[in-house]
């Protein structure tokens, strides 16, 4: 289960806003990639809240209304578009949103805690914590509230575009998504410089 240890190291060591960052919907085909940043209360606890890849999506649904509920947490959440991963990359694309999530807070940050890798020019002071999602409970409450409003997203694009299935597998590319993509081919909402789609599109 996370914990709130490196927050206390970071605190113990003078800094008193510490910013939980995580990114959702790097490797999907289709929609955008979200980003979210929270602060979390000084004596934060939780019995449920863990890495979102390792809870249901009832589940994290629950959690992210508590998380939204409670006043005491800061939260932002921000996405970088198609158009833009299809442009910078997704890898810079993700870092985008970060700093975007980051600059929604409410109170800047005196350091970040990223889930993974340092990030290369990022505005703010920061960690990498690899496996940080299930480390951290700040970068789990990220993990949570980024993995959410990507699906909420996702599910509000299966009503534009119904044939794809996007309210099912949110983009990713699961055998029913292919396919619809060679049956349909791309939408707006599809990442055309992503395999196999890029293939699909030069036979088209």
């Amino acid at each position: 289960m996370p914990t709130l240890e490196n927050e206390y190291r970071l605190r113990a060591a003078g800094h008193l806003f510490v910013a939980g960052i995580d990114e959702a919907g790097r490797g999907p085909l289709a929609g955008p990639v979200m980003a979210a940043a929270v602060i979390l209360p000084v004596e934060f606890t939780h019995e449920v809240l863990n890495d979102s890849k390792q809870l249901s999506e009832k589940q994290r649904e629950e959690i992210y209304v508590e998380l939204r509920a409670d006043g005491r947490l800061l939260i932002s959440c921000a996405s970088a578009r198609v158009e833009e991963i299809e442009r910078l990359n997704i890898l810079r694309a993700s870092h985008l949103a970060m700093e975007r999530a980051v600059r929604g807070l409410a109170q800047a940050p005196d350091v970040c805690l990223i889930d993974g890798l340092p990030v290369p020019r990022f505005p703010w002071r920061h960690e990498g914590v690899v496996g940080g999602d299930a480390l951290s409970f700040s970068i789990a409450a990220a993990s949570i509230i980024a993995k959410v409003e990507r699906d909420r997203y996702m599910r509000a694009a299966h009503e534009e575009y119904p044939h794809y299935g996007f309210a099912s597998h949110k983009g990713y590319g699961t055998a029913l998504h292919l396919e619809r993509l060679k049956e349909h081919g791309p939408c707006p909402l599809h990442r055309r410089t992503f395999q196999p789609i890029a293939q699909l599109t030069l036979d088209l």
